[in-house]
């Protein structure tokens, strides 16, 4: 049993939100919230309260800092965390966004069925595996000269639709319209660049998966919503994608961290956690950074693009046919890694802050500003993954979201087993081997990068799901198995 801090109290009757009151620590401002079933609370490392309240005592913080029911413990904030800092008062944290910026999921739709499917899945994954790159260091066929690569990270997936990787209609399911518009490659370092320049259209490693799914009748909880993206058939296959901006992105976090080291001097700034080097929002150092993210999460959109691209060139090759015959459509690309402007109610006021999601998704009700028009009157679409034995699930957004956790809800199932544990606990050969008996095929660069993804070192992620819905911070829309996987 984790060492629970005995302050941790539910306020709710359902025991679903939990709080560290700003008693807890010393310097909070804010106390801490946890949404999340008792069991997934009681289960969480400790690291994982201790990084929540000290998020409380930065600068500006608004209302709560909180992590969600997929927490674990992370670089600065615990993954799953969410904090909203007043934009004229408040800093931006890079150890708040994390290093793999605007690591998202992709969901895509087909309308194959898994009788179709199942008999060529080997062939379908084998094929998928050759065309989209992945492991560590993996690099891409699509290279581009520097400069056209810096101009990529300020037109995002829009430079895809240019060349040729994407549909007009994939810009209307994408988050911010697959581009944040006030990026600015002059704040992005040479080495940055040199990075990323060969990574455009990769996977890359750790917890990143390119997933094959299907979707079984039993496993729609909400048939309006799941006619209006395509879902209309039992036993239907789908496609989800998790990856970021490689490294890009990691540059990026890299840089402004030591930078920030010595802004925190200068602005007379302390953190409980080195971690958690910041800037003032306002300042130059916090604008440069927040146009340095805005250029990797702009990759990071133009590379799940491109991996779309492959994906449905992968399955013109297994199928014969045309992608668009075959219905290949995006349904959602949702973004976990990021700072965003967001504005809530506040004693009958409204109010704008800067909400840093640390592995942790949109939740936009119905007829929210921010949402995509697409999906204004269900409320936004959420691809919540598990892992690559349990499942994933979508979600759809709610009101009660935008008024409570800043529009925000989990983004997975969240680790429970650090990777070394998982890889002392599991032989990733004979994962494989078990996994293909259940009808999971997997390929994998490597096989100690694959037992440290097996089920046993994530959450459950049904628990998780029930956490989200019970709390109504978004509802189950339909729940995906996996048939196949590819994985770094």
């Amino acid at each position: 049993m984790p060492e629970i801090p005995k302050e941790l109290k539910p306020v709710d009757e359902k025991k679903l939100i939990w709080e560290i009151p700003k008693t807890y620590k010393k310097g909070m401002l804010v106390p801490a919230r946890i949404y999340a079933k008792e069991e997934l609370v009681m289960s969480m490392d400790p690291g994982v309260f201790d990084q929540v309240t000290n998020v409380a005592t930065l600068p500006g913080i608004q209302k709560y800092s909180i992590c969600h029911a997929d927490g674990h413990w992370g670089y600065g904030f615990p993954i799953g965390g969410v904090a909203a800092f007043d934009l004229e008062e408040g800093i931006i944290s890079p150890g708040g966004i994390g290093f793999d910026i605007n690591c998202g999921m992709r969901l895509i739709k087909t309308d194959l069925t898994i009788k179709e499917v199942q008999p060529k899945i080997k062939e379908l994954v084998n094929e998928l595996f050759k065309l989209v790159p992945a492991g560590v260091g993996c690099k891409s066929d699509v290279k581009l000269p520097h400069k056209e690569f810096k101009d990529m990270t300020e037109a995002g997936v829009n430079w895809a639709v240019d060349h040729g990787f994407a549909w007009e209609q994939d810009l209307e399911r994408i988050e911010d319209g697959g581009v944040l518009k006030f990026a600015d490659s002059s704040k992005i370092s040479d080495r940055a660049i040199q990075r990323g320049f060969s990574q455009l259209g990769t996977l890359g490693s750790g917890n990143h998966y390119l997933e094959v799914q299907v979707n079984h009748a039993s496993d729609i909880f909400n048939k309006e919503i799941a006619n209006k993206i395509g879902i209309h058939s039992d036993n239907q296959i789908l496609i989800m994608v998790h990856c970021g901006s490689r490294g890009v992105g990691h540059q990026i976090a890299t840089d402004y961290l030591k930078l920030f080291d010595k802004v925190m001097q200068k602005y007379k700034i302390s953190v409980q956690d080195r971690e958690l080097s910041c800037a003032p929002f306002q300042s130059e150092e916090g604008q440069d950074y927040y146009k340095a993210m805005a250029c990797a999460a702009n990759m990071a959109y133009a590379n799940r693009q491109v991996i779309t691209h492959r994906i449905r060139e992968a399955f013109k090759r297994t199928f014969k046919k045309d992608p668009e015959k075959l219905g290949m459509e995006l349904i959602m690309d949702n973004t976990h890694n990021l700072a965003r402007k967001f504005k809530y109610r506040e004693n009958g006021k409204m109010k704008e802050v800067l909400v840093h999601l640390k592995g942790a998704t949109r939740s936009l009700g119905p007829d929210s500003e921010y949402n995509l028009p697409l999906y204004k009157k269900t409320g936004s679409m959420i691809v919540i993954g598990g892992s690559m034995e349990t499942g994933s699930y979508l979600f759809s957004g709610t009101k009660k979201a935008e008024e409570e956790t800043f529009a925000t809800t989990a983004h997975g199932a969240g680790r429970v087993m650090s990777r070394s544990q998982a890889k002392r606990e599991v032989r990733g050969d004979q994962l494989q081997k078990d996994l293909e008996k259940k009808g999971i095929y997997i390929k994998a660069v490597s096989m100690s990068g694959l037992a440290e993804e097996a089920g046993l070192a994530y959450k459950k992620i049904d628990s998780v799901a029930d956490s989200l819905e019970q709390s109504g911070i978004s509802k189950r829309v339909i729940k995906l198995s996996p048939i196949g996987n590819i994985k770094g």
